[in-house]
């Protein structure tokens, strides 16, 4: 690419060009509710087996194969005190465990309101949603007395040097992951903890998204049109899952944290109608794999390992591609491997009258400074940023899991 091609006649960025002519007048939306996902995305036959158990030591719902339809979405919690907090946090895991569960509302009076949306039909199926929650930083203010548990490595989300956040589009004192293979599920489990716990928590902010079939095989695409979620570890090894997915015990952090792992949330806008007029070649040097069978550009197959030491010098996979800087594959660096979920979305269009669609990505690892973060520093500037606008998310703590019936999301870190 040439230095008049990165910086223009006028000395204006390309990356500033393409986001202003975007982006400028747009707003990106305002925060709250994004239109559902495509019904044609998210139209996949009912799973066989459940999407994840729900009882267990840690959220199953975090190492689950992402489904086809999905919503995310970050709450304020307006509970009063800790016991307020613990009520609503177990209001929220007895709806999460009915609706992953499945079954019949229980019978309310014929002069009371229907106990359930009815979007589901009179019973709810079994084992199609998975629920994952998880905590901001900022829910360990003073409001609840839960400073000195605040787990070691949770804090707000920074800007990094590409961003372009909006805050009513970040953070949150709790999230709440849902997705299953058809859209009515997760919008129904939606409401129906949105009902319950009404005057316990509010919508900070929500995104929906969906997760497309493998075309013609394989990872699913992203709204570029490259696989997504390729290099992802092995999430049926516990002992690659225990290096860098779960926080165990003995490693500094607070007693009541083991179990559970780091969420990090990104909201990224892509700037699908500039990155459609850029040559085939551009775009895979871009990202250093092929866009058709996904294969590192020096393989066959989506999942052969790129060979750099091979390539020194990047003249087959540049040094600034994507997949090179994200994952150099070191000594040094296998220790930042990060479980990658991502899914598409589209919201119609911005002010300007641009296509507004883009990724959802979230990720989970024990450290985020040392993972998800070490990975972002090394994708600063890359090729690719000037074709994507993040402009939202926050970190999280994925909560340990509901080990029981007796048990509740929290527990440990309330009593």
């Amino acid at each position: 690419m040439s230095t008049e091609e990165r910086t223009g006649p006028s000395g204006l960025g390309r990356r500033g060009f393409l986001r202003g002519a975007a982006l400028t007048g747009a707003g990106l939306a305002a925060g709250g509710a994004a239109a559902p996902a495509s019904d044609t995305a998210a139209s996949a036959a009912p799973a066989t087996t459940a999407v994840a158990p729900f009882h267990g030591p840690r959220q199953q719902s975090v190492t689950a194969a992402p489904r086809r339809t999905t919503v995310f979405t970050s709450f304020d919690v307006t509970a009063e005190g800790r016991a307020g907090l613990a009520d609503l946090l177990r209001t929220l895991t007895d709806r999460a465990r009915f609706l992953t569960s499945g079954g019949t509302p229980d019978p309310v009076g014929i002069t009371a309101p229907p106990a359930d949306s009815g979007v589901l039909g009179g019973r709810l199926p079994s084992g199609a949603l998975a629920v994952t929650v998880g905590v901001g930083a900022s829910l360990f203010d003073d409001r609840f007395g839960l400073g000195t548990l605040r787990p070691r490595r949770l804090t707000t989300m920074p800007a990094f040097p590409d961003d372009d956040l909006r805050p009513e589009w970040c953070h949150g004192d709790l999230s709440l992951h849902l997705h299953a293979d058809d859209t009515d599920t997760v919008l129904h489990a939606l409401r129906d903890i949105a009902r319950h716990t009404r005057g316990g928590m509010q919508v900070r902010w929500r995104l929906d998204g969906f997760s497309g079939p493998p075309r013609p095989s394989g990872t699913p695409r992203n709204l570029f049109g490259f696989k997504d979620g390729i290099a992802n570890p092995e999430t049926t090894s516990a002992r690659e899952m225990d290096r860098l997915v779960w926080v165990g015990r003995g490693t500094g952090e607070p007693q009541w944290t083991a179990g559970g792992s780091y969420q990090v949330v990104r909201l990224i806008r892509m700037l699908v109608e500039f990155w459609d007029r850029v040559s085939l070649s551009e775009q895979e040097r871009m990202f250093g794999r092929s866009r058709e069978s996904g294969a590192p550009l020096d393989g066959d197959a989506e999942h052969d390992i790129p060979k750099y030491a091979d390539d020194p010098k990047g003249d087959v996979i540049p040094l600034d591609a994507h997949i090179r800087l994200a994952n150099p594959r070191t000594p040094a660096t296998g220790g930042q491997r990060i479980l990658r979920r991502a899914y598409n979305y589209d919201r119609g269009m911005d002010g300007n009258g641009n296509l507004d669609m883009g990724l959802l990505f979230s990720c989970y690892q024990q450290d985020p400074a040392r993972q998800f973060e070490a990975v972002q520093r090394r994708l600063a500037g890359e090729p690719l940023a000037d074709y994507v606008s993040p402009f939202g998310g926050g970190y999280f703590f994925a909560l340990p899991g509901v080990r029981d019936t007796a048990d509740w999301y929290g527990r440990a870190l309330l009593t």
